[in-house]
């Protein structure tokens, strides 16, 4: 039933009691009404619901929405039977119901009660709803979170690919389709499944100007989260987690330092989770701590923090869950917390998937690395990934590198070496390959080619690898570079791009941010960081070069730079605050700590300095005892393999932990190992290295020996080098 001429706003105010639509609501839902195709693209909190709700309310027959969740199926059930205070207005078809429950379902329908139909996209093509859906009358069907359709998209479910089939079986009837996140890529694709190209399309602004977005480093997480947390209180946040081990682990931590935190992940039985989302929706716990089965369409307006613990696996998911701030227009903080190795991890996890989805998610990856190292305006970033353009100017210091920019420099010459290049190469290649072959690395991609004999091969090799995907980054936010999706991010040249390689101007390139060589171990602010007290900084490098040198050990030995830096921030006066400190234990505070807190009470004293206020951290007794239980089987000798198995980790990860207690200054014996992938001689190469070295970082020990040795080698001889000599 066409409803063309319907007073939208008094049925608007008699259904759900709002005065005015939202942008582009009523336009939206007149173009439903009127029997046209549909593509809504709006931001969390812009009230997409509303958009097929209300036509539902207003034409005859049952609307049929597919939605990828259980959970957020009841919640927009249980939100419309509250506005109708009708049971029979709105129901869901899903594996949660039994026989019963089916039975009633069906029997409202076909009476013509129910208006909204929810479905899970499996209930939907099971062969006997797909009979029932024949015989009862449609009015159009909905599919919410449309993103879900595209392999492009950020939570892609093979299921969502045959919705158009099953609609054609079924009737045929309009279609809306909604979604928060759609880049042009993931539109397009939209479209072509569910054959609706003819589809108006509403498209609001992704631009959410009440957002704070900052990325840290990630180091001393749970710290920085507890004492941000701490300086929210009574606010309601959400902590994203990748793993449900993590989740677990992060939510007990909070609960022991006195944060009302719960968890939530598809592992905990549905009453739990249940449970645990109304807990935070009545504000009766102030932190959920999820991986992403939480938080789509949930919708709690007053959510002032989101944190990622881990970086998403795509810029879409990261928008997507930092939109769940600040629904109601108010405060809304997006802490994110980086390291690159996060992100090749997140590649492993790709090995063994068909080679497009492997290239598909490489991909991603690099657009949520990019997007995390860069300084450019991070919402310009996030716009422009969405193809959106937006003036940094109207940013208004609401990420933090428009609060803090970085420092520019005049890159006009750079950024045409780089278009040339890709002119040169015919726009063949991807981002790596041109950092590569500019930075003059001579590796196999380039020598499989023959780059490596071209004139300009290595013109800019006074830049390193990193410097030139900054360029990269930023010739393509400025429109000069587009990364061609089809072909999985080759980079081509722009009409823009041309013209400015006729007549090149003006370029400030943007100092970037280099996680691998890390900044300042700030602690997260509401401001954007404490402050960071250079001058006790340089009396602490001078103290310890001298000790080094009475010592006789590398300077590094004695406290590694973070931990430096902490003291900065921290300023321990006595030994015991000491152990507080980034990456120092009991042993190493005991062995170095008391010139260093000598120097720094003078330092409090003579300057009258008033210390933070300090951050003590309750760790969970079961955590201890798996740093207990790992030094017992070290002891017993068996290998890291078999360790990291009986814990369900990775030999990274397992490493990573030694490398932790061995930093704090214990001991720890592991030679039985090393000896066993590593003969005396390469041994005795690699620690002279550590003994001499300048500095403790392994990528230098990696470019020293020319790659000869991987860096799981490397690591495992520091762990030996530092057991030996500092602790």
């Amino acid at each position: 039933m066409i409803m063309a001429d319907l007073d939208l706003k008094a049925s608007l105010k008699e259904h759900f009691g709002f005065d005015k639509f939202k942008g582009d609501q009523q336009d939206i839902i007149q173009n439903v009404l009127d029997g046209n195709n549909t593509f809504v693209i709006m931001p969390t909190g812009g009230g997409k619901s509303m958009c097929y709700q209300l036509p539902a309310l207003l034409q005859e027959g049952t609307a049929i929405i597919v939605s990828p969740l259980i959970a957020l199926m009841k919640n927009q059930v249980d939100a419309m039977r509250n506005a109708s205070n009708d049971e029979s207005m709105a129901h869901y078809l899903n594996s949660s119901l039994n026989k019963t429950e089916i039975i009633r379902v069906k029997s409202d329908i076909t009476e013509g009660k129910t208006k909204l139909l929810y479905v899970a996209p499996e209930s939907l093509t099971k062969e006997e709803n797909i009979i029932f859906f024949k015989g009862i009358n449609i009015s159009f069907f909905a599919i919410d979170e449309a993103h879900c359709i595209s392999e492009w998209g950020h939570d892609f479910r093979p299921e969502y690919r045959r919705l158009r089939e099953i609609f054609e079986e079924i009737t045929s009837v309009p279609i809306i389709a909604l979604t928060a996140t759609a880049t042009p890529k993931v539109q397009s694709d939209i479209q072509k499944n569910l054959n609706m190209l003819d589809a108006k399309i509403f498209k609001s602004s992704f631009n959410r100007d009440n957002l704070y977005y900052q990325i840290f480093p990630k180091r001393e997480v749970e710290k920085q989260i507890i004492k941000y947390i701490r300086s929210k209180e009574g606010k309601s946040g959400i902590i994203y987690c990748l793993s449900r081990k993590k989740v677990e682990e992060l939510s007990e931590l909070l609960q022991v330092n006195g944060i009302n935190a719960l968890p939530y992940h598809a592992g905990l039985d549905a009453g739990t989770r249940a449970r645990h989302q109304d807990m935070f929706l009545m504000d009766d716990a102030a932190v959920i701590v999820a991986t992403i089965a939480f938080g789509m369409g949930i919708d709690k307006p007053d959510v002032r923090f989101v944190i990622h613990h881990d970086i998403p696996k795509s810029l879409e998911s990261y928008y997507q869950e930092t939109g769940r701030a600040g629904r109601d227009g108010g405060e809304g903080e997006c802490i994110s917390f980086y390291r690159y190795k996060d992100v090749e991890k997140l590649e492993k996890f790709l090995q063994g998937k068909p080679v497009a989805e492997q290239e598909i998610g490489r991909q991603l990856l690099n657009e949520i690395a990019s997007y995390s190292e860069t300084s450019v305006c991070r919402r310009k970033m996030i716009l422009h990934y969405f193809g959106e353009e937006f003036n940094e100017e109207k940013c208004q210091g609401m990420c933090d590198n428009c609060r803090n920019p970085k420092e520019k420099q005049e890159g006009s010459d750079r950024v045409l070496n780089l278009l040339e290049a890709i002119d040169l190469l015919k726009e063949t290649q991807r981002s790596n390959h041109y950092c590569l072959f500019l930075s003059g690395t001579n590796k196999s991609d380039i020598q499989a080619y023959k780059h490596d004999k071209l004139p300009t091969f290595g013109i800019g090799k006074d830049k390193d690898v990193n410097f030139w995907n900054a360029v990269i980054r930023q010739t393509v936010v400025a429109g000069l570079v587009s990364k061609d999706i089809e072909s999985y991010g080759v980079l081509k040249i722009t009409k823009e791009g041309r013209a400015f390689m006729e007549n090149p101007t003006s370029f400030m390139l943007i100092k970037e941010h280099d996680y691998l060589v890390s900044d300042e171990d700030a602690i997260i602010t509401n401001t954007g960081g404490a402050a960071f007290d250079q001058i006790l900084y340089d009396q602490l490098i001078d103290l310890r070069k001298d000790l080094s040198k009475q010592k006789n050990i590398p300077p590094f030995v004695i406290f590694q730079e973070p931990s430096l830096k902490d003291m900065c921030f921290q300023y321990p006066i006595t030994v015991e605050e000491m152990t507080n400190v980034q990456g120092v234990g009991n042993g190493k505070a005991m062995r170095y700590g008391a010139p260093f807190t000598a120097l720094i009470k003078r330092y409090v004293e003579d300057n009258d300095i008033e210390r933070p206020q300090d951050l003590v951290m309750k760790s969970i007794v079961r955590k201890s005892g798996l740093k207990v239980q790992l030094i017992q089987n070290i002891d017993r000798k068996l290998p890291l393999e078999d360790i990291g198995q009986s814990q369900g980790k990775s030999i990274d990860e397992v490493i990573d932990e030694i490398e932790q207690i061995v930093t704090s200054g214990t001991r720890v014996n592991i030679n039985y190992y090393i000896d066993d992938i590593l003969d005396a001689e390469t041994q005795d190469e690699i620690y002279d290295y550590f003994s001499e070295a300048e500095t403790d970082d392994l990528n230098a020990a990696y470019e020293e020996f020319e790659g000869e040795f991987s860096e799981e080698e490397l690591r495992l001889m520091w762990i030996k080098f530092m057991s030996e000599m500092a602790n």
